[in-house]
């Protein structure tokens, strides 16, 4: 958490010189802008992070031609907080408009053309349009394939994606399938203590949970819970979906204390950082009542 209270502190004192320096519609006061709102982004804060975002692009739309890959960079920073606060259909709308721009001015190969699909994908598995998640998320894989490395870090993400799309779809043969290819990427590419490292333990443990080995399901949760504790903010998403999921292991067991201990701990988080009307704290608050 310090490191994010650091970076804000200097991208803040960064654009309060710009602001004295610049004209108000200058595309370096738009970066500044972006700058604090992926802060805030990456500490959960949603709000304060929309706000940011939005104030860069009011900025690029005035100073920047409607085909500028700032203005594309912009659409995606603005749907992927809409996509975290579930409102699915205003992330699409955004991640559907820098979509638009990335195919005109990148080549039909480009990395970045693969996020833009993996974006549109991962809403519509949010939405549960699984055909639809799985059509974009191929695109993505098949850009990837070409273009990167065969242990690069967002090849892994492919897998991981594609396999939660199976997983959502009861398939977990396919799912475990996906989900260790994107394990032993990450295994040899990342530092041990990675946040996607941890997403891999995540679903592997969802995976043998919903098979019913509970035991390895755990082993696998906690290992995320290991790295998200020290890895992320303790207000963050991420480490509510860890202490939700070890308390579907312990229901799934009979052990209630340790179930309702868990979820309290999720649901503590989801209302912090989360609008009272999403659908995360609504299934908490069922699974606290159950």
């Amino acid at each position: 958490m310090g490191n994010f209270l650091k970076a804000l502190e200097s991208y803040e004192k960064a654009h309060q010189i710009k602001e004295k320096d610049l004209p108000p519609n200058h595309p370096d006061l738009a970066n500044s802008y972006s700058n604090i709102g992926q802060v805030y982004h990456k500490m959960g804060n949603f709000s304060e992070a929309l706000k940011f975002y939005e104030k860069a692009h009011k900025i690029k739309e005035k100073a920047l031609p409607p085909n500028h890959p700032d203005l594309a960079a912009s659409y995606n920073n603005i749907a992927a907080i809409y996509e975290n606060m579930g409102d699915y259909s205003t992330a699409l709308e955004f991640y559907e408009k820098d979509l638009e721009i990335s195919k005109k001015t990148m080549s039909p190969n480009h990395p970045e053309l693969a996020t833009s699909y993996n974006n549109i994908a991962a809403v519509y598995d949010s939405m549960d349009d699984y055909p639809k998640a799985l059509e974009f998320y191929d695109k993505a894989l098949k850009i990837r394939e070409i273009a990167l490395l065969p242990n690069h870090p967002d090849l892994a993400i492919s897998y991981n994606n594609i396999g939660q799309v199976y997983y959502n779809m009861d398939d977990c043969s396919k799912a475990l399938e996906f989900y260790e290819k994107a394990y032993k990427i990450r295994e040899k590419s990342l530092p041990p203590n990675h946040p996607d490292l941890a997403i891999s333990y995540n679903n592997l443990g969802l995976v043998y949970q919903n098979m019913g080995d509970y035991s390895k399901a755990l082993e696998f949760y906690e290992k995320d819970l290991e790295i998200t504790r020290k890895s992320l903010p303790p207000n963050h998403l991420h480490l509510a979906t860890s202490y939700n999921n070890i308390a579907g292991v312990y229901d799934d067991n009979g052990d209630y204390i340790k179930a309702l201990s868990f979820l309290e701990k999720a649901l503590a988080i989801y209302r912090e950082s989360l609008p009272p009307t999403h659908p995360h704290i609504e299934n908490v608050m069922t699974g606290i009542d159950h």
